[in-house]
């Protein structure tokens, strides 16, 4: 038998669940790291996933707590639009995946996970990357440790400019 480490996973398993919205961030960047907050931008911001399909499984979302698309603001909708393809680029660039799935699940019936507040994912994706493993052991593989994915990725995110300041 072959066993599969993902040392991330017992904080998940072990921690308490938080009472409030994983995605309300508070206005502070001192737990930037720790929350793993790429960017902040004026009305949204980019964040890892914590739990990810994929290496370089990231997220953009409007800093106010909103549930439905149509509820952003044009200003909101136009800044989350300009960060999906930003952290597109980086993404690109930095991992050199074959294609990046990209989406919003609006509501619980769609498969969001947190239907309460609004968020974008992006999943690098790489021909071949989950399927055996998907298929065969119902386990996705993240061949890459969380820390390690935001190190690599911080630096492309504080050249974008004009954002909030980070920690």
């Amino acid at each position: 038998m072959k066993t599969l480490w993902a040392p991330w996973r017992i904080d998940y398993i072990l921690d308490e669940k938080p009472d409030s919205c994983v995605f309300c961030i508070p206005q502070h960047t001192r737990e930037d790291a720790k929350r793993l907050v790429l960017y902040r931008g004026e009305h949204c911001f980019v964040i890892m996933n914590k739990f990810p399909y994929s290496s370089g499984h990231l997220m953009v979302t409007p800093y106010r707590h909103v549930s439905m698309l149509t509820d952003l603001t044009a200003e909101e909708g136009h800044e989350a639009m300009d960060l999906l393809r930003a952290t597109s680029d980086i993404l690109t660039r930095v991992f050199h995946p074959q294609g990046i799935n990209m989406g919003l699940n609006q509501g619980e019936a769609a498969g969001a996970g947190i239907e309460e507040h609004l968020h974008f994912h992006l999943v690098p994706r790489w021909v071949g990357d989950h399927s055996f493993m998907a298929v065969s052991a119902s386990t996705m593989v993240v061949p890459e440790h969380l820390e390690t994915t935001y190190a690599k990725l911080l630096p492309h995110f504080k050249v974008l400019g004009g954002g909030k300041s980070q920690a």
